[in-house]
């Protein structure tokens, strides 16, 4: 009796660690995907509102707040380059306080 269940925990072990370590790199590759396309949204919008707001001379400070806060988080997600650049020179434009209409 022992003998069949070593046989079957000599099979079913390296089966179901092939099976957790499959799932794993799944799991891993939509971490990645999420990642990137994530990564690239937030690249898009940090592109417009440095066009947008470099071409004004000024940015609202409601839009600053955004800018930086999205740039923080594109940065943690590995994001660089251009954008870097991008917020360095949002950063030296003027900061308005949003008029109240």
């Amino acid at each position: 009796m022992s003998e069949i269940l070593l046989k079957t925990y000599s099979i079913a072990l390296p089966v179901l660690l092939s099976y957790i370590v499959w799932l794993l790199k799944q799991r891993k590759k939509n971490e990645d995907a999420n990642s990137r396309g994530t990564m690239l949204l937030l690249r898009v919008q940090l592109i417009e509102y440095h066009d947008r707001y470099t071409t004004m001379g000024h940015i609202p400070s409601y839009a600053y707040e955004n800018f930086e806060e999205m740039y923080k988080a594109y940065h943690d997600l590995g994001g660089n380059g251009m954008i870097t650049h991008m917020y360095e020179e949002v950063k030296e434009l003027e900061i308005r306080k949003e008029r109240n209409v």
